[in-house]
């Protein structure tokens, strides 16, 4: 492991010019890159440029790789091969601890802990280093290939009866600016009952324009076999379901049209009005819960008639689970989350 003469007078001349955080920096990427090529030649049996009897392989140009160290970020080049790959031993590829530090890391960074929380935290684990900016960055670069991953991957593995649209609204950083964006989350129930996410987009209205282009990408991905779907009564929404799954039944959820029951009446009037709704699901006939709705609409008429009215507009559109398997119910009336579990009972495909 030896340096041109020339070579280190011009390292010495640019080290001494420089600050002594850089200098430590600059020693301990020069001594890495020394011993990784010093462990190349050794691979392939020949330095750079060099013939020998003993050669097993070529280099064929390098990688850059980013080290962390007590100084600082190193940047070393890692030499690639024509045939098979080399990787230094000095550098294991992530060793367990920084596995867990960078899942510490990803997850912070992922509930929006700031720079300076998360290099405190880091701080606190033991590294006292501490943790930079571009850091975080680097570590977390991966997320958004994984992400990109997940979006863009086939749903021909299976069928999805049942589809579930929902979105909410967060705030957004665009430039130096915050503004409040739709997430949007579909969500499915494959054909042997088990629950899957299918996709997520971010927009700035939940317009149709841009549900249409949501679920024409989902179909593109290979979603097949829906029979109904289930979401609020948006607008834009409920037109781009329609025109992108014709044939498919669509139900309004449960949860959702509560809620706007809810603010059709003063608080202290909610609980009452709730109990009465409730009473329509506790039946297990098709008939018997549209006649449960009739009565309860008609008996909230004359204190309530706002909510009748909401009621008699509504009824065909949140009782569509009527015509699936009464086994999947309480799992398909709604589209909250927490009540879409595995199914039982029935194969949905007797329902079609």
């Amino acid at each position: 492991m030896t340096h041109d003469h020339s070579a280190l007078i011009t390292q010495l001349d640019a080290l001494r010019g420089a600050d002594p955080a850089s200098v430590f920096a600059e020693l301990i990427r020069t001594g890495l890159q020394a011993l990784i090529d010093a462990e190349a030649t050794e691979a392939l049996g020949a330095g750079r440029y060099e013939r020998t009897a003993e050669r097993t392989n070529y280099r064929n140009g390098t990688r850059s790789k980013t080290v962390a160290t007590t100084s600082g970020d190193v940047e070393v080049q890692i030499p690639k091969l024509r045939s098979g790959s080399f990787f230094p031993s000095l550098l294991e590829r992530r060793r367990r601890i920084d596995q867990a530090l960078y899942a510490v890391i990803m997850e912070a960074y992922v509930h929006g802990v700031s720079t300076r929380n998360v290099d405190d935290l880091v701080t606190a684990l033991g590294v006292e280093s501490g943790i930079s900016k571009s850091q975080v960055s680097r570590i977390c670069a991966g997320l958004d290939t994984e992400i990109a991953r997940f979006r863009d991957r086939t749903l021909t593995h299976t069928t999805f009866p049942y589809i579930f649209l929902d979105a909410t609204y967060c705030k957004v950083r665009i430039g130096a600016h915050v503004v409040s964006h739709a997430l949007v989350v579909a969500t499915g129930v494959s054909i042997d009952g088990t629950r899957e996410v299918l996709g997520t987009a971010v927009g700035d209205s939940e317009s149709f324009d841009f549900w249409r282009e949501f679920l024409v990408g989902l179909k593109a991905r290979g979603l097949s076999g829906v029979h109904l779907v289930i979401s609020d009564a948006h607008s834009g929404l409920k037109a781009a379901v329609a025109q992108q799954f014709t044939g498919a039944s669509w139900q309004r959820c449960r949860v959702h049209f509560m809620r706007n029951v809810g603010s059709a009446v003063t608080s202290k009037q909610v609980p009452p009005v709730m109990a009465a709704i409730k009473t329509i699901f506790a039946h297990t006939d098709p008939e018997a819960v549209a006649a449960q709705w009739d009565q309860v609409a008609d008996t909230l008429a004359k204190s309530f008639p706002k909510v009748a009215s909401m009621m008699r507009d509504a009824k065909h559109d949140v009782l569509a689970f009527r015509a699936f398997p009464k086994a999947h119910w309480q799992k398909i009336w709604s589209n909250n989350p927490r009540s879409v579990n595995r199914l039982s009972g029935d194969t949905i495909l007797s329902a079609a």
